[in-house]
């Protein structure tokens, strides 16, 4: 879900605040440190605006007040999509955004959040906190003198809402698809034409006949914006983003500033969120699609085994693209997590995926 259309990049007229150091530090004052946190969601939206904010009160309490987090919501201290340059520069102390929003800082940054056919949700949690993804990640910030976290993960994407029906990969050819980022460049690449919209345009567009669909996020996100009164058609599965992962980034001098048990407390708040938040996502996307199919009478339609086949080449070859075509770390970071994917492809299809396929037989339960 590339949200970062949600926030266009007019002004908001608000620049990033003069004169940081060399080497910024967080404003200090009777011992207590204060920091900003800045977000590219405007403030309370669900699951993005509302995580930031419990993480801020997260460090908080759990600093004893030590760390004082304080949120601006997009455009309340930098524009939303300058987030990167005022943390990076000491500007503001932390981030709150998807990695893929600065993929024209390093096309690298990608693999932090999410690719076509890449990772689920788990998946990208074990190989950031297990399989050496973290140590990737923080090598690639570390250029840009950030620390980064993982703070969530909105978990699977449908494959978006449609007027017209794709029974085969044929149908994409022309079709007029709002979906930014890889996604679009994988539907580019079998013949559709991705159109460049922000969210608030994206109902107007559909209900006027300018684009044929669009994606967003999961249902939760969906609901909100009422996509089920302008569009015939929800399909599954979504390809493009399978468990998009959200993402905290501090100031690397702030970072490395901190005392060893303020470091933990930072770590475990962070570490925390991204498990309450992944949960939430799970909770509320559940909720919002019993309401689109109970209460809105939705049509739910699955992609063709054959459609899937034929976007899931293409997507290997935008993703393989993306990893070989970078400089020596973005390969490094592909190779990295292309092992990755396929031992977890092996163990997801013997252990989750055959559970989940054996708990939707019929019987009695």
């Amino acid at each position: 879900m590339k949200r970062r259309l949600f926030l266009t990049r007019t002004a908001q007229g608000i620049t990033l605040a003069a004169g940081a150091s060399a080497f910024p530090t967080p404003a200090v004052s009777q011992g207590l440190r204060r920091l900003k946190l800045v977000t590219t969601w405007p403030r309370d939206f669900p699951g993005l605006g509302t995580g930031a904010q419990r993480l801020a009160d997260a460090i908080t309490q759990m600093s004893a007040g030590r760390l004082v987090v304080k949120v601006y919501a997009a455009g309340e201290l930098v524009p939303p999509f300058e987030s990167f340059d005022a943390v990076s520069g000491g500007a503001a102390d932390i981030y709150h955004a998807f990695e893929h929003y600065w993929q024209n800082r390093s096309r690298a940054f990608n693999f932090f959040a999410a690719v076509p056919y890449g990772l689920t949700a788990g998946e990208m949690a074990a190989w950031i906190y297990h399989g050496g993804g973290q140590e990737l990640w923080d090598e690639l910030s570390a250029g840009f003198n950030i620390k980064p976290f993982q703070v969530g993960n909105t978990g699977a994407q449908l494959g978006g809402w449609f007027n017209k029906e794709i029974n085969d990969i044929n149908e994409f050819k022309g079709l007029k698809i709002r979906m930014p980022g890889l996604g679009g460049e994988v539907l580019k690449r079998i013949g559709a034409v991705p159109v460049p919209l922000a969210g608030v345009k994206i109902f107007p567009a559909l209900l006027a006949g300018t684009i044929d669909a669009t994606e967003w996020a999961g249902p939760w996100n969906d609901l909100a914006l009422g996509f089920y009164k302008v569009a015939k058609y929800y399909y599954y599965p979504g390809f493009h983003e399978p468990g998009t992962a959200l993402s905290a980034g501090m100031n690397l001098k702030v970072w490395d500033s901190l005392d060893d048990s303020l470091k933990a407390v930072v770590s475990q708040a962070m570490a925390a969120e991204n498990a309450i938040s992944r949960a939430e996502y799970s909770a509320r996307n559940a909720d919002a699609l019993f309401t689109l199919r109970q209460k809105h009478r939705v049509d739910m339609r699955r992609f063709t085994d054959g459609t899937l086949k034929a976007i899931g080449s293409a997507s290997g070859e935008v993703v393989a693209a993306l990893g070989t075509g970078g400089d020596a770390l973005t390969r490094k970071i592909y190779d990295d997590f292309k092992k990755f994917r396929s031992k977890a492809l092996s163990w997801s299809h013997l252990g989750e995926q055959s559970f989940w396929n054996a708990r939707i037989l019929p019987f009695t339960y």
